[in-house]
This record gives C-alpha cells, sequence and structure tokens, in this order.
C-alpha cells in the first residue's frame, strides 16, 4: 500500500470508530459501484447515515473537509441512493462527512459535520 492509501484507511478506522462511539452501527465499508464509492455506511435508529471521509497530514491545502465540493456531495447522495437501491432498503438517509488531521502518530483534530447534502 503506497503512503497515501495507508492514510486514508487509517482515517476511516478513525472515523468508524468515531461514530461507533456516538452510537452509530457501522454496516458496511467501501462499497463501490460503477459511479464511485461510499467510504462508510452507517445506521443510527431507523436511518441510514453515509459518510465520506477525508484525512490529511496537514492544512496546507485547506481543511480536510474543504475537498467536499458541491458537486461530489450531489454525487455522495446519488450513491447513497445507489446503494438503498442495491440492498432493497429504505428510510430515511444523512450524508456526513469527517475531516481528519493527523500529526505524526496521533489525531490532531476530527471533525463530524452531520447533513452535508
Amino acid at each position: 500500500m503506497d503512503a497515501r492509501t495507508t492514510l486514508g484507511q487509517l482515517g476511516e478506522d478513525l472515523a468508524a470508530q468515531h461514530l461507533r462511539s456516538r452510537g452509530f452501527s457501522v454496516i458496511e465499508r467501501n462499497w463501490r459501484c460503477p459511479s464511485g464509492e461510499l467510504d462508510i455506511i452507517a445506521r443510527r435508529g431507523r436511518g441510514f447515515v453515509f459518510v465520506e471521509v477525508k484525512t490529511r497530514r496537514s492544512t496546507r491545502f485547506g481543511h480536510p473537509l474543504e475537498a467536499i465540493t458541491p458537486d461530489k456531495a450531489l454525487r455522495l447522495r446519488t450513491l447513497a441512493r445507489a446503494w438503498m437501491r442495491e440492498h432493497d432498503a429504505s428510510g430515511p438517509i444523512r450524508i456526513d462527512a469527517v475531516g481528519i488531521l493527523i500529526q505524526g502518530s496521533a489525531v490532531d483534530r476530527l471533525d463530524h459535520v452531520e447533513g452535508i447534502a
């Protein structure tokens, strides 16, 4: 694995831990279809939460969540609907984002923003 892939995997692991600590059940990770990928699919109550995770080692290119453009948010909503269809699931859906800054081997900051799209 290259350094970027390793950093991304670490970020997704940390985000999944964070979600579980807040009462979410992580039901799937890294779901892929021809249109793209969803990092984390979780449930809390009867709703589904689709979580985009962005991890960086610095803010040199901005905060990690700045990488989620309006177009990306729209694509996440489209992917969430595709996941719901494929899994014959129903219920409310929400798109969240988790941005993580890692300094050395420690988490410097973890931001969870609910309902980005």
